[in-house]
């Protein structure tokens, strides 16, 4: 069965306190922070993540776009993104498929739910998010701790060169 998580991306960004801060300063940079973490959550859920943008937060029309490997579409004019994840949510709902939309809009989340979708508010899926970067980085500590020690002993001055090497520095 595959998984699909589709996002309200304005609305979580409202919802999360460490986004809403930073859309006060900057609504790109929290966009792209949330697509930071939803590309995350596709990666270690193994979800398929549709975010879904308001157009009239953003210049232009209707776009789609893959961001981190994650489906990133700017609604149409006078298209908002409610009407586009429940447009969403019905045509791809199969037997094969579960939907679970990310929202905290109660409205959307009865029409949604009624179409067979799964909901997430936008606290679930904040908590499910820390507890999946929390695994993430016990994950990376674990395999650094596991890392071989150098069997010879080399000066600090001589792993820095190596390290620029190994990076392509010169």
């Amino acid at each position: 069965m595959q998984n699909v998580l589709l996002v309200d991306g304005y609305n979580i960004i409202g919802a999360w306190p460490e986004l809403r801060a930073l859309k006060d300063r900057d609504l790109s940079a929290a966009r792209d922070v949330l697509l930071e973490k939803m590309a995350e959550y596709r990666a270690y859920m193994d979800y398929r993540v549709i975010v879904v943008f308001d157009a009239h937060l953003v210049e232009g029309i209707e776009k789609k776009d893959l961001s981190y490997k994650v489906e990133v579409i700017f609604t149409r004019e006078n298209e908002t993104a409610d009407e586009r994840i429940e447009k969403l949510a019905q045509s791809l709902n199969n037997i094969k498929t579960q939907i679970h939309v990310a929202t905290s809009d109660f409205t959307e989340q009865w029409a949604i739910f009624g179409q067979g979708a799964l909901r997430k508010s936008a606290r679930e899926l904040r908590n499910e998010m820390l507890e999946i970067e929390k695994n993430i980085n016990r994950d990376v500590k674990g395999i650094q701790e596991r890392k071989p020690v150098s069997r010879i002993q080399l000066s600090d001055e001589v792993i820095k060169i190596f390290e620029k090497w190994r990076r392509g520095e010169s």
